[in-house]
């Protein structure tokens, strides 16, 4: 990457955004020696203006954020950094240093609850009684949801229509899993429809 230190006095923007849910971290600032360390050993680490010397972040908490994609912006002066976060970025122990009023991403985070599900079997899991049911029981209530959204838009009240609503995309997630798809897979799908 052709990075332009320069022109900020060494020092460049970093924005951190979480690779799955794609929801913003942190922001951080990076030299060129904090750069190279970063591509180097595949974590983040910054330049810590407060301390004056590079900082990995984690180096203390072990909430390392590992590095999944770089990009830079347009004039070469700010860098995004897509990451797999080992825990909280925030040093509040929140996981993002922006608060907002709800977690935008939380669907993304539920495909991973999901899929956490699959690999760490909980007993008593929702999810768990229905993968050992298989592959039909799961479509069958895709189906079954995708109906109660219907009837709740045509007769019910838009609380009822969000709940059935919630329900279908939560079978419709548990379906993809079991298919070994994602809503990324869907998400590019349909980025590319729109084109």
């Amino acid at each position: 990457m052709n990075i332009d230190f320069n022109k900020t006095d060494g020092l460049v923007p970093v924005v951190i955004q979480d690779e799955q849910t794609l929801e913003v971290l942190m922001l951080g600032y990076m030299n060129q020696e904090a750069y190279d360390k970063t591509v180097q050993e595949n974590v983040v680490t910054f330049f810590s203006r407060s301390k004056q010397r590079l900082w990995t972040k984690g180096e203390t908490s072990q909430n390392f954020l590992h590095v999944k994609s770089m990009h830079i912006d347009c004039d070469n002066d700010t860098l995004l950094i897509k990451v797999k976060a080992d825990g909280p970025s925030c040093h509040t122990g929140s996981r993002s240093c922006f608060q907002t009023e709800y977690n935008q991403n939380f669907i993304n985070e539920l495909e991973n609850i999901i899929a956490d599900r699959y690999e760490n079997p909980v007993e008593g899991s929702y999810v768990n009684k229905l993968r050992n049911k298989g592959l039909k029981k799961i479509t069958q209530k895709v189906g079954e949801e995708g109906v109660e959204v219907v009837i709740a838009a045509l007769h019910e009240t838009n609380k009822e229509l969000i709940d059935e609503s919630s329900d279908l995309v939560f079978h419709l997630l548990v379906l993809l899993h079991e298919k070994g798809l994602s809503l990324q897979q869907i998400a590019k799908n349909l980025e590319e429809r729109h084109k």
